[in-house]
């Protein structure tokens, strides 16, 4: 149904602006959530390279708890402050992390995960919708242009989240 990049020698930020491209048609003239994060994970999770996981955290209110994603079962609850996600909650900052093994507190979940890339998903009056966490079974497979690709699709879902 969706093939990207279509030129094979398209860089990063190509690829990252034609997916926010997909991501708005896709999520246009739908406001439920779930649906919206089940898309946008599939999405992603098939059009970019090196992946092993991408999907979401929601805020209860108290701790994350994982939302629709593609990849291997994940861990159910993250307290804020506690791992990337946790942190990057906690921060309101993306986290870029070259190395998990070298991230002070990181959770592995899934032992193949080497990297990871995660941005926080805030309301416009300024609360937490949860997190947005992508890994990669290789060392340093994100960096800045990722971390501006990532937010610039986070900012496309987060048009389109209900409430």
């Amino acid at each position: 149904m969706f093939h990207v990049a279509s030129n094979p020698h398209a860089g990063k930020r190509e690829l990252y602006a034609e997916l926010a491209e997909l991501a708005q048609g896709l999520l246009t003239g739908e406001r439920n959530l779930i649906a919206n994060a089940a898309n946008f994970s599939a999405l992603l999770f098939h059009s970019l390279p090196d992946l092993n996981w991408a999907g979401f955290y929601f805020y209860d209110g108290t701790e994350l708890v994982v939302g629709p994603f593609q990849g291997k079962p994940a861990c159910i609850r993250i307290a804020l402050g506690r791992g990337v996600c946790g942190t990057a909650a906690q921060a309101r900052q993306t986290q870029v992390v070259r190395d998990v093994n070298a991230f002070d507190g990181h959770i592995a979940c899934d032992a193949a995960s080497q990297s990871e890339i995660v941005v926080p998903l805030v309301k416009a009056d300024g609360s937490l919708l949860g997190v947005w966490d992508v890994d990669s079974p290789h060392v340093a497979r994100f960096d800045e242009d990722d971390r501006a690709g990532m937010e610039a699709l986070c900012a496309v879902f987060m048009e389109h989240a209900a409430g």
